[in-house]
């Protein structure tokens, strides 16, 4: 039965696939505009569907699309996690498409182009696969919304059709869709024991199946959220348009990952220890691996790569100490999908800016940013922060959480404790890195390379400092919903 906060999430999910239809055929220079208003459409109704669900106390409503028989293939959830990450990641679709007026032109110093309506046409559609996938309440819809971002991903990577851009594509459809394959086996395990698609009906198997089904959704979930031994992929999706890497690592395709296991883990029930080993021993050695992985990089983008890596691992973490009985580190590891997807944006359209107006991302010619450029240096020391878990930024409160969850749940296990005093190191580690690049990029007289840049699009302008507010904002908004 379809109600007003049904229609809002279908709506949210479906106006981008019909206004990527138009862009299609529309004149080119319209493209930017029908995606732009695509976006706002979506964000207005994700946005409302939350406010639905607040005023209904957070009552969980399904909808019901698809059915073959008694088995429900299709079909939508509307609860306190949906509502709130498909808000986050439409949200932030809107405010990329507006940067991208300013960034994708001929002013741009790094990347000259004009504003391509497939660029237009496959965004939009991203934003619309990345609602329906948070939706998504069977692992059928779920592997429609998963592929469909993989699709979109493939295209947008290889957009300026060089050949190393091309080969980007193919290597990230390629690993993705491998890691795929653990979610289509997950589908037909799951309806050969139960007789449905229901991602509710794990709870219903025993230990043996449930663990197989959940490693299986693991495996995909690493491979999109570019986790060991999947990662490869990301790195060399820096090829893409600076809006591009920024929808991936912030609010798109890594998040797919996170966010299906998340869903699967919530309606699991009670989950044998062993998937718990499986998703931490993962996280701490991806940790591991990531951070060292920073410390070779001088390209902006590509240390953010890394970063993106680590930042994921944080919540893999959170999420299987929750199999070992930590609420708290659960609802940490969704607060930090929310709050990261803030934070990372904007560090990537600080890049994205540093290449439209310096013509370069490698950091070692950045310097004096903050005279020069006092609002962007101001961007890229909150994005910094925020991802390095400094208070009052929105990752310490989500950081905060996962690890004082893990601890509540480490009690009385050693390796288990080992586990987080690694990870809590990795943290620091992570801080003093970033504090490192700081003190190079924004204090001190601009470099030529700086004293040389052009001035910033007004466009870009007006995104950070929506993006700059929600690096503090989104963690007591992430906090207040999910209690």
């Amino acid at each position: 039965m379809l109600t007003t906060l049904s229609v809002l999430g279908l709506a949210a999910t479906l106006v981008p696939f019909v206004c990527a239809l138009v862009i299609a055929v529309c004149p080119q220079h319209m493209a930017k505009w029908i995606c732009i208003f695509a976006a706002a459409v979506s964000t207005a109704c994700a946005l409302f569907a939350w406010i639905g669900l607040g005023i209904d106390a957070g009552a969980t409503q399904t909808l019901d699309i698809a059915t073959v028989g008694d088995a429900l293939v299709l079909g939508f959830i509307f609860d306190k996690m949906s509502v709130m990450l498909a808000t986050a990641f439409v949200g932030i679709g809107l405010l990329i498409a507006i940067y991208s007026v300013g960034y994708m032109n001929a002013g741009n110093r790094e990347h000259p182009d004009a504003p391509r309506r497939r660029f237009y046409a496959f965004f939009t559609v991203f934003i619309g696969a990345m609602a329906g996938l948070v939706y998504s309440n069977t692992l059928v819809t779920q592997l429609v919304f998963f592929e469909i971002t993989g699709a979109c991903s493939w295209a947008l990577i290889g957009y300026y059709h060089t050949a190393t851009a091309q080969k980007s594509a193919m290597k990230a459809l390629i690993l993705t869709h491998i890691g795929a394959l653990g979610l289509y086996v997950a589908v037909c395990l799951l309806f050969a024991q139960t007789g449905t698609f229901e991602v509710s009906a794990l709870a219903s198997l025993d230990n043996g199946w449930k663990t197989a089904v959940l490693v299986c959704i693991i495996i995909a979930a690493w491979a999109k959220s570019a986790q060991l031994p999947f990662y490869m992929w990301l790195p060399s999706a820096m090829e893409a348009p600076t809006p591009v890497s920024a929808y991936l690592h912030g609010a798109s395709m890594v998040k797919v990952g996170v966010a299906v296991l998340a869903r699967a883990l919530a309606s699991a029930g009670v989950i044998p220890e062993s998937v718990g080993w499986v998703i931490v021993i993962g996280a701490i050695v991806t940790m591991l691996f990531s951070f060292l992985m920073y410390l070779p990089q001088k390209d902006m983008k590509r240390l953010l790569a890394f970063s993106t890596i680590s930042q994921l691992s944080y919540i893999f973490l959170g999420f299987g100490f929750y199999v070992f009985g930590s609420q708290l580190a659960f609802d940490g590891g969704v607060m930090h999908i929310f709050n990261h997807a803030f934070a990372k944006t904007l560090f990537f359209l600080v890049a994205g800016c540093f290449s439209y107006v310096l013509g370069t991302r490698m950091l070692p010619n950045i310097k004096g940013v903050i005279k020069k450029y006092p609002l962007l240096g101001v961007a890229f020391g909150c994005a910094a922060l925020a991802i390095a878990g400094c208070p009052p930024f929105n990752g310490f409160f989500s950081k905060f959480a996962i690890f004082g969850g893990s601890f509540q749940a480490a009690q009385g296990n050693w390796l288990l404790m080992l586990i987080v005093i690694v990870g809590l190191l990795e943290t620091v580690a992570c801080f003093a890195w970033f504090l490192k690049w700081m003190g190079q990029v924004l204090p001190g007289e601009p470099s030529p390379t700086v004293e040389a840049g052009v001035a910033i699009p007004k466009q870009m302008t007006a995104v950070f400092v929506v993006l700059i507010i929600m690096t503090v904002a989104s963690s007591f908004i992430a906090a207040a919903w999910i209690g």
